[in-house]
């Protein structure tokens, strides 16, 4: 991923206020007096705390105010309340340019509830794992204790990450200079700092990130905060993450009773949001890239239903013999999209999901994760073929959506039209887009 850019780093700070308080020092503008006109020399300066400067130059002024007006032209050409069947998609410039993916971290991904992982991956003291979302790198785990956290995943002292994949561990120390921390975040050991002045340990411990599980699944709010001693209510994170669509879930077998099987990554050549658009068409796609899958869906009882931040799409499992694949996807097949990157697929006895990570403009990630019904859990040969079928599909998915991002980058292509009796869940996937990047 690209490194992030000072432009990145000051949206991060102004939108979040909360992360700066854990910041030594902070910066903000300076202001000129008031006979002044603003940046009216050749630079400006951004000051610190403790007095010290660096330059911001009129050229980053510039590139800051004309990326705000190129942005908003992009958001513009987007109508959500145009409907369906008169409306265009967004622009290909919302899949391609690097300066409105930066506009995405700050506004989608650095915002409310997003799923990270999987509640067995922390399942018992000592338990962590790590992971990254745009340019944030954060860790989970539990302390002594047993009391869940999350943190970002930085040393304080030069920025080093402080832990990698996943496993149990009795603190945290640091690769680099072998600060400690302890699992609840604290700074425990700072090396060789004879004769630091001014120096607070109690200020230095980890960032924290405001944490909580619903179901199977841990969550994390990029916004941070400190967590209340008494942890997260499940149900009202569960109604702020899902509305009404957490009890729908719930009752539709997306619980803690699966065993957790095994996870797959993949890396695709195209913007997260062709990803999301690929799953968000109604099935339009399935009988033409996906015939083995096909097979095994009634595809004319399709049917999509939207709700605040979720929409779910489901379709009826085929009555005619056809073998392995039916007994996979069951009587129904239940596709969840929650907003903005996280999706739960439910069928037979199978549960996966898919998480998509950005990238960059042009590249994400997807990671899916396999649960099971626990009587099956021994059967290997049925969860072997099962995987095997779900590989082909995801093959069959990568080489469609890194098409979709070469037709993006063609001066040929704009704006597309949706189909209206399939693609409602996609029309309502861009207009939250529009919303959130809109604010």
């Amino acid at each position: 991923m690209a490194a992030t850019t000072m432009l990145q780093k000051l949206a991060y700070f102004h939108h979040f206020p909360e992360f700066r308080q854990h910041q030594q020092p902070r910066f903000q503008f300076t202001r000129k007096p008031n006979n002044q006109t603003p940046f009216s020399k050749n630079y400006s300066r951004l000051h610190s705390d403790n007095g010290n400067y660096f330059p911001v130059t009129s050229s980053t002024i510039e590139e800051i105010s004309g990326n705000h007006a190129k942005i908003r032209r992009m958001i513009q050409e987007f109508n959500p309340e145009i409907p369906i069947d008169e409306a265009f998609t967004p622009p290909s410039s919302w899949y391609t340019d690097p300066d409105f993916y930066s506009l995405e971290l700050i506004q989608v991904f650095y915002r409310g509830w997003q799923s990270v992982g999987y509640t067995a991956q922390i399942k018992e003291p000592h338990d962590f794992f790590t992971g990254r979302q745009g340019s944030i790198e954060y860790v989970v785990c539990r302390d002594e204790k047993g009391t869940l956290h999350a943190f970002h995943n930085v040393c304080r002292h030069h920025a080093s990450l402080l832990a990698s994949g996943a496993g149990k561990k009795s603190c945290f120390v640091c690769p680099y200079h072998g600060w400690t921390y302890g699992l609840d975040g604290a700074l425990v050991r700072a090396t060789r700092i004879t004769g630091i002045k001014n120096f607070q340990v109690n200020e230095m411990g980890l960032v924290p990130l405001k944490v909580a599980t619903w179901g199977p699944f841990v969550l994390i709010n990029f916004e941070g905060g400190v967590m209340p001693k008494e942890g997260l209510d499940t149900k009202a994170v569960g109604d702020e993450w899902l509305g009404a669509a957490a009890e729908i879930l719930s009752t539709n077998g997306v619980d803690t009773s699966l065993d957790y099987v095994c996870r797959h990554v993949y890396t695709l050549e195209c913007n997260w949001k062709v990803f999301c658009d690929n799953y968000l068409d109604g099935g339009y796609h399935v009988p033409y890239a996906h015939k083995g899958l096909a097979s095994g869906l009634q595809l004319d009882s399709y049917s999509t239903k939207m709700y605040e931040k979720v929409s779910i799409q489901s379709c009826g499992g085929a009555t005619k013999n056809c073998g392995e694949e039916v007994y996979r996807i069951g009587s129904e097949a239940l596709y969840a999209f929650i907003y903005p990157n996280f999706m739960i697929n439910r069928y037979g006895p199978w549960m996966d999901t898919n998480l998509v990570l950005p990238m960059g403009p042009r590249r994400c990630q997807v990671i899916f994760d396999y649960f099971l019904d626990s009587s099956l859990k021994d059967d290997n040969a049925f969860i072997e073929k099962s995987l095997e079928d779900s590989k082909k599909v995801q093959e069959e998915d990568i080489i469609l959506c890194n098409a979709v991002q070469q037709g993006l980058e063609s001066p040929a292509y704009n704006v597309g039209r949706y189909s209206p009796t399939l693609e409602m869940a996609m029309h309502h996937f861009h207009r939250l887009l529009l919303q959130n990047l809109s604010s």
